[in-house]
């Protein structure tokens, strides 16, 4: 999903550093991030620029968050934004489990042509306290390949472009 060229953004967490481990070695490209955990995983792609948004760090998900994250986040322009969150509804659409975190994963949305968010079994049908966004925001998800149908269901009937990922 990340083509040559591109300025794609990639949010903090487990399921993202999957993505970072598996882009190819010979892709160029520029990975935006406000996570200096996914920065490192791209320490040795010799033809990936890293671009690391500062701020206070978020402990809890390793991330930078706060006012001077959004303001140099509304400086970037990029293809794509990686999104990771905590719970995915039907209903209340993206959500995560702090204030702050919610304000820069809307930023961070907002500077990309699309937003692709990265779900697990455990993710669908959650809600976490403070929402991201409604589904009609996202251009697509990517599931594990062995998530059962019922449960990508009712995204489907909402338009939600759903790629199941091994």
């Amino acid at each position: 999903m990340v083509q040559p060229d591109q300025v794609v953004i990639l949010d903090g967490g487990t399921t993202a550093v999957q993505i970072a481990r598996h882009l190819p070695a010979e892709l160029r490209a520029t990975v935006v991030t406000h996570s200096p955990t996914i920065a490192l995983e791209f320490v040795e792609h010799r033809n990936i620029e890293v671009i690391l948004i500062g701020g206070r760090l978020f402990k809890h998900s390793v991330v930078a968050i706060g006012a001077p994250a959004i303001e140099a986040i509304g400086r970037i322009h990029a293809d794509t934004y990686f999104m990771g969150v905590t719970g995915i509804h039907p209903r209340f659409g993206l959500t995560t489990g702090d204030f702050e975190e919610a304000h820069v994963k809307r930023a961070l949305s907002a500077s990309a042509a699309e937003t692709v968010v990265l779900g697990s079994s455990e993710k669908l049908n959650a809600v976490s306290p403070y929402v991201i966004a409604p589904l009609t925001e996202i251009t697509g998800m990517i599931v594990p390949a062995n998530t059962k149908a019922k449960l990508l269901a009712p995204f489907i009937q909402l338009g939600v472009t759903v790629t199941k990922a091994s």
